[in-house]
């Protein structure tokens, strides 16, 4: 996704989830679905509301920006964290379980969906299509291994591997999705140490049991050999586990960190689907899309 010519982009760094089983987990889309013939606009047709979040998405110039300087500003910041041995960015639970630093390898984990690869072109087919979730179509989308790098992601994740720093994308695509996510990643041009370095949903993780789409047990899969210097990603659930999908769960998990936002975490924007959004009609997509959809409304802040 990138709006303004390679060189200038490359002059400015100088660096540089599939869904759950019915529904989409966290940190994947919230929906995709098969090409279709773009629908006939037609008057008093409801607008989609990912319209306007999916165009700025592909064509702002400020959210290629926003990808540039995060991970501009991660890699100022990346040799300092390797050289401090006491320097570490896991949630406290995840780093309990393996606590000693003491002769760890430095490590980076991110996202892959909408922090290193831009899964925006089948967003806009959905709207298209006007359809909704469908597994299988998302993981057909995979399977094309055609999403492009987002601004940054490239050149940051090649200039930790080229410092020793080893790479881990820790993502809620499946696990029967590696192959042709590894190959997207290459053909993307990021570094890809071997099939280890995709830790997909599904993976199995010994003596941690897996909730749900959380993203713990494979946070602490890393934690056992390398000490973890930064972590990206689009969603909280990308960072640390949410006790409840709510407003007030989700500012409870993050309260203990926001000192380390910028610093050890890098978030980055996602305005089209997230955890954020069910949290706006308590979880439930069981809910017709017209109630869904008014609960959103609901939840709007006009003072």
């Amino acid at each position: 996704m990138m709006k303004f010519a390679p060189v200038a982009l490359a002059a400015a760094l100088a660096l540089a989830g599939c869904a759950q089983a019915q529904r989409p987990a966290a940190s994947t889309p919230a929906a995709v679905s098969a090409p279709a013939a773009e629908a006939p606009a037609t008057a008093g047709v409801a607008a989609d509301d990912n319209l306007n979040a999916v165009a700025w998405s592909q064509r702002a110039s400020e959210h290629d920006f926003i990808y540039v300087q995060t991970f501009r500003n991660a890699q100022e910041k990346i040799l300092k964290a390797k050289q401090d041995p006491n320097w570490d960015a896991l949630p406290r639970d995840d780093r309990a379980v393996h606590p000693s630093l003491k002769g760890l390898k430095p490590a980076v984990i991110l996202d892959i969906d909408e922090t290193v690869l831009d899964n925006s072109p089948y967003q806009a087919r959905l709207i298209r299509s006007g359809g909704e979730f469908n597994e299988a179509a998302w993981a057909d989308w995979c399977r094309e291994a055609a999403a492009r790098a987002l601004p940054g992601a490239v050149e940051f994740t090649r200039f930790a591997a080229d410092h020793g720093v080893a790479v881990f994308y820790v993502s809620n695509r499946a696990k029967d999705l590696d192959e042709a996510t590894l190959a997207n990643l290459r053909s993307a041009g990021f570094p890809v140490a071997g099939k280890a370095s995709f830790l997909g949903l599904g993976t199995f993780v010994e003596g941690c049991e897996q909730a749900g789409s959380e993203k713990s047990c494979r946070r602490q899969l890393v934690a056992k050999n390398y000490r973890v210097l930064m972590q990206f990603g689009d969603q909280i659930g990308d960072f640390t586990s949410i006790p409840g999908n709510n407003e007030e769960g989700r500012t409870r998990a993050m309260a203990p960190y926001t000192a380390w936002i910028g610093e050890r975490w890098f978030v980055l924007p996602n305005p089209t689907y997230g955890s954020w959004e069910p949290a706006l009609f308590d979880n439930d997509y069981d809910l017709p899309r017209a109630e869904r959809r008014q609960k959103k409304i609901d939840a709007l802040r006009i003072k």
